[in-house]
């Protein structure tokens, strides 16, 4: 709105200058040139709306006005302003066909504007070049600024595509780490209920004839229950958001899941890749939670996994530190980053599921350069769900 009002004050200036002008000059026939001023001058304000018709009322205009006043072309400000003005805007705002159709449009106007000065075959160089650059270039400064207009929207518009694709593959990571997170976490629980319901069938047995066992029995479930309660409440946390679409045609993994006894395992798997790693392990040891041993392991595996990925020439080191109600897991490297392909470049989520594993316990987590070089992660695990 304010860029109409604006081609409207400026078609309304050039007017009110030309017919100034015009007054001034002493027009023999003034009301034919006045008329001629004001269609040369007001097509002006349809300069952005429709610029090939503006610029085609504008040239007219102009012509009409120089054989109505011989001579005033010469002498007037407004006259050369206004001429400037359509050619520049018609190269600015002229788009498709339109734009093609004012190079003729263009083109016509050197020819007008030769043959007035004297015909073709009696123009030289120094007269050609200044109607080159008197006709050509402000039309020519329009379609530059309007190319590189075009341009800086066309990479907006690339940037904006490629921020809301990678914000797609970070929802479908966090949904898919997620999903799995819950299948891993519905195992844990499954074998927890296995558990107490064997249990359960061995105190009934032993109810009459071995209370001692059958208080054993019941100590050992409710351990177990209380276990899963917490289990359960993280698997129904994950269950907040919904499984991506095809996951249902992944095959179920029925194996054990693992957790920090297969740790061993898998340094070593690590060691055979070039990566020398070290265990650390701090407190007392103690049994865990299935789903923070789970998540431990995971959290051990995603964050050695990365060193491989991303690290050049690297050591790891993995401190795992028991606490009374929390399990301290950090892994850390001192190897400079390697650089990524482009193949690696925006794909890895590893640390989108070490967040997810962390949330999903309710613990807390770091991650980043360490001050001597390297990367570090670090987690705080707790062993129980505060109740909701």
């Amino acid at each position: 709105m304010r860029r109409t009002y604006g081609d409207v004050l400026l078609a309304g200036a050039l007017a009110v200058a030309m017919t100034v002008e015009l007054m001034s000059w002493g027009a023999a026939a003034l009301p034919a040139a006045l008329g001629s001023g004001l269609l040369a001058t007001v097509p002006v304000a349809l300069r952005r709306r429709n610029p090939l018709v503006s610029f085609v009322l504008v040239m007219f205009g102009i012509q009409l006005l120089a054989q109505v006043q011989p001579g005033f072309e010469n002498d007037s400000m407004s006259f050369v302003l206004t001429f400037l003005v359509a050619l520049y805007s018609l190269g600015r705002y002229a788009t498709g066909t339109e734009a093609w159709l004012g190079v003729l449009g263009v083109a016509a106007v050197m020819l007008l504007f030769n043959l007035s000065e004297g015909g073709i075959g009696q123009t030289d160089l120094g007269d050609a070049a200044f109607l080159v650059g008197f006709v050509g270039a402000p039309w020519a400064a329009g379609l530059t600024l309007r190319l590189r207009r075009e341009r800086e929207t066309e990479l907006q518009s690339e940037h904006e595509r490629q921020r809301r694709e990678q914000e797609q593959r970070a929802r479908r990571a966090v949904a898919e780490e997620r999903a799995r997170i819950a299948r891993e976490l519905h195992d844990v629980v499954s074998h927890a209920i296995s558990v107490t319901v064997l249990q359960a069938r061995g105190a009934r047995r032993t109810l009459t004839s071995d209370p001692d066992s059958a208080q054993q029995a019941l100590d050992a479930i409710e351990q177990t229950n209380t276990t899963a309660l917490g289990d359960m409440r993280r698997l129904l946390a994950v269950l907040r958001d919904t499984e991506p679409e095809g996951a249902h045609k992944e095959s179920v993994d029925r194996a054990p899941q693992p957790s920090l006894d297969h740790l061993d395992t898998l340094v070593g798997h690590v060691r055979g890749s070039g990566v020398p790693v070290t265990v650390e392990v701090r407190g007392r040891r103690q049994p865990l939670p299935p789903g923070v041993d789970l998540s431990a392991y995971r959290i051990v595996q995603e964050a050695l996994t990365n060193v491989l990925k991303h690290t050049a020439r690297a050591e790891a080191r993995v401190v795992l530190e028991y606490d009374d109600d929390a399990l301290l897991v950090a892994v850390a490297d001192d190897g400079p980053p390697r650089p990524m392909t482009g193949d690696e470049a925006g794909c890895g989520h590893g640390l989108i599921g070490i967040q997810e594993r962390v949330a999903v316990v309710g613990g807390e987590v770091t991650t980043g350069p360490r001050p001597g070089g390297g990367f570090e992660v670090r987690a705080r695990l707790p062993f129980s769900v505060e109740v909701s």
